[in-house]
C-alpha cells in the first residue's frame, strides 16, 4: 500500500500541497485529478524521490520513503516505475534497444538475454512489430506504449503515469487506457494516474482523489464523483469554465 500522510510542499511563496492525505490500495487503478498547478505531479514525484516533501510522510509497503537518501531510493524506483508525460525515449537507438537498456543496466544481462526479455515486454504492449524502428519514426501513442514497456522491464509493483494520454489522438488514448487497465487486471500492478482526461478517468479508474487549492477535495469511486452534489466537482467533470474552480 502507498500512503500519503499530511504531505506539505511549497515552492517559494507558493504553497502547493497543504496537508494532503490518502491511501492507494494494492492492485487498483487510482487517479489523481484537479486543475492545472494543483500539485498532482508533485505528489507522485515525491513518491520516487524526484522531489521531497517539506512536511508529512509518504509510506510504501510499510516503510517511510519520504526521508530516504538517494541511494535508498534505488530500491523504491525499482518498485515504482514512472511513465512521464513525454515518453523520454532515446531517439538514437531502436525501440528494442530502449527497452533492453534497463535490463542490461540493472540486471547485468547479456545482450541476447536482455533482447529476448525486451521483446516480451514489447509484445505485452502490442509493439513487437515495431521493435527495430527508431522512436522518431513513431507517433506519440506508439512511443507511449514503448515507454510503458520499458517501465515494465524491472517488474515493478507500482507504475506512476503522469498525464499518459495528453497530446494523444482519441484512438491512441483509448489504447493506452486499455493497457493501464490490463496491467492491473492481468499483472496485479498498482497504477497511479495523473490525468485531466475525463474519458480515461471514468472508464478505467477504480478510485479517484481530487485536489483543490492544495487539499483533498474528494476521494471515492467514479460513480460517487458523478453523483456528488459538490459544485466544484461537477464543474470539473462537466468542463464548465464558470465559477471559482481556478480562482
Amino acid at each position: 500500500m502507498i500512503s500519503f500522510r499530511n504531505v506539505n510542499k511549497s515552492f517559494g511563496a507558493k504553497h502547493v500541497l497543504k496537508g494532503v492525505s490518502f491511501d492507494v490500495q494494492d492492485g487498483e487503478v487510482f487517479f489523481i485529478i484537479g486543475a492545472s498547478g494543483v500539485g498532482k505531479s508533485v505528489l507522485i514525484k515525491q513518491l520516487v524521490g524526484l522531489l521531497a516533501p517539506d512536511a508529512g510522510e509518504i509510506w510504501l509497503d510499510g516503510e517511510e520513503v519520504s526521508r530516504f537518501s538517494e541511494t535508498q531510493m534505488y530500491a523504491v524506483r525499482k518498485k515504482c516505475a514512472m511513465v512521464f508525460q513525454h515518453s523520454t525515449l532515446f531517439d538514437s537507438i531502436t525501440c528494442l534497444e530502449n527497452v533492453a537498456l534497463p535490463l542490461r543496466k540493472h540486471f547485468k544481462l547479456r545482450p541476447r538475454e536482455a533482447e529476448l526479455r525486451a521483446r516480451e515486454r514489447l509484445e505485452q504492449v502490442q509493439m513487437l512489430p515495431f521493435a527495430d524502428r527508431f522512436p522518431s519514426e513513431l507517433g506519440d501513442g506508439m512511443k507511449k506504449r514503448v515507454a510503458i514497456a520499458r517501465a515494465l522491464t524491472l517488474e515493478p509493483r507500482y507504475v506512476l503515469f503522469d498525464e499518459p494520454t495528453t497530446s494523444l489522438d482519441p484512438v491512441s488514448a483509448r489504447r493506452v487506457d486499455k493497457l493501464i487497465r490490463l496491467l492491473s487486471d492481468s499483472l496485479g500492478v498498482t497504477s497511479i494516474v495523473v490525468s485531466h482526461d475525463l474519458r480515461s478517468i471514468f472508464s478505467i479508474a477504480d478510485r479517484i482523489v481530487m485536489l483543490y487549492h492544495g487539499e483533498v477535495r474528494a476521494l471515492g469511486k467514479p460513480h460517487e464523483f458523478r453523483e456528488s452534489p459538490d459544485g466544484i466537482i461537477q464543474q470539473f467533470i462537466n468542463g464548465r469554465a464558470e465559477g471559482p474552480m481556478d480562482a
